[in-house]
């Protein structure tokens, strides 16, 4: 970590607590952590050696990970907001935030994987770090990755994660998705569209890839955002 910091000027660690020193709050003697900063804000890296890993997330999804992964025992060190911004961790620049240095921490020797829990997606750590930094960087939202798509019983698609930038969920209509790839493509192009718009309470006109209308609106429960064809 320390020779990271060194090279990549856009983060450093703000403390380094010596031995002994008290604990993260609900964390056990046996963590080892570190407080980062970037942007201004600080972050709490857990589960360092020579102390205890954290515990593996769920695993969901797959991005950019070879067949058969895990292929062996794997360790696992978080990264979250620290304490003076986790109230809020749900606004949009901390996460933006989170993301982003997660993103360079995928540069670290031997990181297997990236696991953003919201959406239970594992990512490959060049995947996951291209794909974050062009969002950052004015590019699309990594809709595979920092949300997952699945299908839904009726034989559309809904997305797992979004909920965490919008507060809802997307979901598209049977025809939008009968051609998988074009209803997958159309998917991602909504959730960076969402991302930039916000939470939906009320029904909007958009445009498909192709120039077709398209029609977004909030659920009766208002957890969700359903698309279909005008």
């Amino acid at each position: 970590m320390r020779a990271l910091a060194q090279a990549d000027s856009t983060f450093g660690i703000s403390l380094e607590p010596e031995q002994g020193q008290p604990p993260l709050a609900g964390a056990t003697h046996a963590v080892r952590w570190l407080e980062l900063i970037a942007n201004g804000l600080t972050y709490d890296l857990e589960g360092l050696t020579p102390g205890v890993s954290r515990s593996l997330p769920p695993h969901g999804y797959s991005y950019g990970l070879p067949a058969g992964f895990p292929d062996g025992p794997l360790e696992a060190i978080s990264l979250r907001p620290g304490p003076h911004i986790a109230a809020g961790g749900r606004m949009l620049p901390v996460v933006r935030g989170t993301a982003w240095l997660a993103a360079r921490l995928a540069a670290l020797p031997n990181v297997r994987a990236v696991a953003w829990h919201p959406a239970r997606t594992w990512s490959g750590p060049q995947y996951f770090r291209d794909s974050v930094i062009r969002w950052a960087e004015g590019g699309a939202f990594p809709g595979l990755g920092l949300a997952a798509l699945a299908p839904t019983p009726e034989g559309g698609l809904q997305s797992e994660g979004l909920y965490l930038f919008t507060g809802q969920e997307l979901r598209l209509e049977p025809r939008l998705v009968a051609d998988r790839a074009v209803g997958a493509r159309l998917a991602l192009r909504l959730l960076h569209w969402l991302v930039e718009h916000g939470k939906l309470d009320t029904q909007v006109r958009v445009s498909g890839p192709s120039g077709e209308p398209l029609v977004l609106g909030p659920s009766a429960n208002g957890r969700f955002v359903d698309a279909w064809q005008a």
